[in-house]
């Protein structure tokens, strides 16, 4: 199947693509001329069908370059630790530039000093990126626990946030989230070893991320951004079992977070990507040079048939 997909000119990729998601977008909308009326619950996974098509679509294949924020410099921490952090950059809307410079089609920022605190900390600094490249997809996580920070992001140019540890805490939030702000709106799980941790990693909790991943689906959300904290920072190869496992249990897209190192996870993650892993944000594998960035997108496009801009 692979071969026969790189056999294809950029143009039939394309139109197969737009013929792919056209179908399953009008599959979703015929059925309200079966129903005449549907329950919350129902409504709500059909919203998160329908996303998770449209942001498979826009995703699939994708490397996403990571931007972690504090006190308004471009950091990378080890397994969540706050104390144990690498300063790249002051300067993150530049550091933005140069990942949007080496083929990025998204960009995943995460507010530390807002995990922590509970509300946004470095705000300014994400509406400055959404500024700077208004056409570029962002997703935002970090400090997101109420309606106001939500619509301040999205009033901002951010295309998605992501709710972590209110979500664990309040899960009803997640679900009138998703009414208030449908197609906006990802859960960010954070595990190690299969249970999940909040307030910026710095609590474990007892819930178990699959069952928690179900819970949301329902809601309607787009996608689940799960990292692995045993392996986020650490370059020690991505948790692809993990990963696998969760993607199998749901059927909104997976974002796999954490571990990526070199041009081998990508193959990785590449090899298991018909399981509903629609891509991975790498950071210190980036950052420190054991993956080149664009190496790695191409590497993606080649192996599953999509076609690139590196």
């Amino acid at each position: 199947m692979i071969d026969y997909l790189l056999g294809l000119n950029n143009w039939q990729l394309a139109l197969l693509g737009g013929i792919l998601t056209w179908s399953l977008t009008a599959l979703g909308a015929s059925l309200v001329f079966f129903f005449k009326g549907i329950n919350k619950s129902v409504y709500n996974m059909m919203l998160g069908f329908a996303a998770g098509v449209m942001i498979a679509a826009s995703v699939w294949s994708l490397l996403i370059p990571a931007i972690d924020l504090k006190d308004g410099k471009c950091v990378r921490l080890r397994q969540g630790r706050m104390e144990d952090e690498t300063v790249f950059s002051d300067d993150p809307v530049a550091v933005a530039g140069r990942w949007v410079g080496a083929g990025a089609r998204r960009l995943h920022i995460v507010d530390l000093n807002g995990a922590f605190a509970g509300q946004p900390r470095n705000a300014a600094v994400v509406h400055s990126i959404a500024q700077a490249f208004p056409d570029l997809p962002i997703q935002v996580g970090g400090g997101i626990r109420d309606a106001e920070t939500i619509e301040a992001y999205l009033a901002a140019g951010v295309r998605y946030v992501i709710i972590g540890t209110r979500a664990v805490t309040t899960p009803h939030f997640v679900s009138d989230m998703c009414m208030q702000f449908p197609g906006h709106v990802i859960v960010g799980l954070d595990a190690r070893e299969g249970q999940v941790a909040v307030d910026g990693w710095s609590k474990l909790s007892s819930h178990d991320v699959v069952d928690l991943a179900r819970h949301f689906e329902q809601d309607g959300v787009e996608a689940i951004v799960y990292t692995d904290i045993n392996r986020d920072g650490m370059l020690s190869g991505v948790n692809v079992e993990a990963t696998v496992r969760l993607a199998r249990a749901i059927h909104v897209p997976v974002i796999a977070s954490g571990g990526i190192r070199t041009l081998e996870d990508v193959r990785a993650l590449c090899a298991v990507a018909d399981e509903g892993i629609a891509g991975a944000i790498t950071g210190r594998a980036i950052y420190e040079g054991t993956l080149d960035f664009a190496e790695g997108q191409a590497l993606a496009d080649a192996l599953t048939g999509r076609p690139g801009k590196v």
